[in-house]
């Protein structure tokens, strides 16, 4: 081919393409969606994600389009809401029409629309009313949920004791203590921290976490309509949740054959006497399906999100020795030494609370939340939204919003503190979300951070060999999850 015939194609191809981009432009424009960039064919807004900062791009397009804005990820189109007043007038003023949970192509296959967590209408509603009734501990036994977290906060105690004040990575020592407090919950007892089923377990685990916000599972749940034929590590997630299911599928097993009706020892039992009991109705929402997929779910849910907030917290205090050194005198002057923190020891000690919620605040490990669905055609702020369109309400901008927070982009306790050194609530603080679809787990969660926190800094000094900067204590926003950078530190016993 000579150059004029080459050049006279490129131009034919590139007038096409603007002919067909117009075309696509103008038909775009006529639908009364929220404003937002025009989407290309098949790969919708791609080109405006940046790769590795997924949510910073989100925000970025929300300084130019404002606080409800449309996105296409590949050819669906999402509703992205930035700002606590947004969110709320979304996720609370007008709950019932943004009940349902989104698509989340990464998992969607294994699950298939069971579990408390991925499900919607009546099945999600009842294993809601189920499961939020079972964590606060109605037919649990005779250990409440506390108990069994202090009971994992004084292994923890002793694992760290026994490390000697030797500098490690806390990461795979959080994540067993987070994960046995579900573990005895769910599956009535825990794991020691050395047995070889419970480390691969948690290591599939990480590897899950892992891959869903890598930028292969980032592209797997922005673009399935392509992902799902494209050869690469993103397609291993099905495989680890597959043996997953077939390990909780074991357990479930054991509950079934050591079943005792009337002592009910974790959530397992719990589901399988509700399962007996509405064996006659055809209809009913407890069966084998939905008890697997919600064990799985609260197991992974609960406890990459506890385990992360907690990395954060011990890297921040490893930055601010003097907060440190706060939360130590308090302790000491609340709880002493002759005994464990309980959850009652919270409404007396203001400045810990206020640490934990900024904590969680800072942190914001969720950043995107997890994707909502409209349940019906909605009309917000003068647009139309069809049924069945996903909807991100970003924790980010409600966390981060400078309505509320003097000091946004800073870790400041004092977000959580009135002038007299009381704790005081803050509405934009919804690290667990908001609305119908709250974290089902918030209760245990908030017990969980307080006692495990509050044992660790009872007992111990957190130190470090190195010097942590503003920029080494910033979340790093890499896909749809917060991660601290890893971090070396030290417990010396106090």
């Amino acid at each position: 081919m000579d150059i004029t015939a080459f050049v006279t194609l490129l131009l034919v191809l590139m007038i096409s393409f603007m002919f067909i981009y117009s075309a696509w432009d103008k038909m775009y424009r006529k639908r009364n969606w929220p404003p937002g960039p025009t989407p290309l064919p098949v790969i919708g807004n791609m080109l405006h994600l940046k790769r590795g900062e997924l949510v910073k791009s989100l925000n970025k397009l929300s300084k130019k389009y404002g606080p409800i804005y449309t996105l296409y990820f590949g050819s669906s189109p999402a509703v992205i809401l930035t700002g606590y007043q947004m969110v709320k007038e979304v996720l609370v003023d007008q709950g019932d029409d943004f009940s349902d949970r989104g698509k989340m192509p990464s998992v969607d296959r294994i699950f298939q629309g069971y579990g408390v967590i991925l499900s919607n209408g009546e099945r999600w509603k009842e294993l809601r009313r189920f499961t939020l009734m079972t964590l606060r501990n109605f037919g649990m036994g005779k250990r409440s949920i506390e108990e069994r977290i202090q009971e994992e906060a004084h292994f923890l105690k002793e694992k760290l004791r026994s490390l000697k004040q030797s500098q490690i990575n806390p990461t795979n020592i959080l994540i067993q203590t987070v994960s046995n407090v579900i573990c005895s919950v769910v599956f009535g007892s825990r794991f020691d921290y050395d047995d070889l089923k419970f480390l691969k377990l948690i290591s599939m685990f990480n590897e899950i976490f892992r891959l869903m916000n890598s930028t292969w599972g980032q592209l797997q749940n922005t673009l399935p309509e392509v992902m799902n034929f494209v050869p690469g590590p993103h397609h291993k997630i099905d495989k680890l949740l597959s043996t997953l299911l077939v390990f909780v599928s074991e357990r479930m097993k054991l509950n079934e054959e050591t079943l005792d009706p009337a002592n009910p020892r974790d959530y397992i039992d719990c589901f399988l006497i509700k399962m007996k009991q509405d064996n006659q109705k055809p209809t009913s929402e407890f069966h084998t399906m939905n008890l697997l997929m919600s064990v799985l779910q609260l197991f992974f849910a609960g406890t990459e999100t506890i385990t992360s907030t907690l990395r954060h917290g011990l890297l921040i205090l490893l930055k601010y020795p003097d907060i440190q050194a706060k939360l130590h005198e308090e302790i000491d002057r609340v709880i002493g030494d002759n005994r464990g923190p309980s959850f009652e020891d919270r409404s007396k000690m203001p400045y810990m609370d206020a640490v934990i919620h900024e904590i969680q605040r800072f942190s914001d490990v969720l950043p995107l939340n997890l994707p909502h669905k409209t349940v019906r055609d909605v009309t917000l702020h003068g647009y139309t939204i069809p049924k069945d369109t996903d909807i991100y309400p970003m924790l980010y901008g409600a966390l981060r919003d400078p309505d509320y927070f003097a000091t946004p982009n800073k870790f400041n306790p004092g977000h959580f503190l009135d002038e007299n050194g009381c704790f005081k609530k803050e509405e934009a603080s919804i690290p667990f979300s908001t609305g119908k679809r709250i974290c089902v787990g918030e209760g245990l969660a908030r017990m969980e951070l307080f006692l495990i926190l509050t044992t660790i800094l009872q007992n111990f000094k957190l130190c470090s060999e190195t010097h942590f900067t503003d920029s080494d204590i910033i979340p790093k926003m890499t896909g749809f999850a917060n991660v601290p950078i890893n971090y070396l530190c030290s417990f010396v016993p106090r």
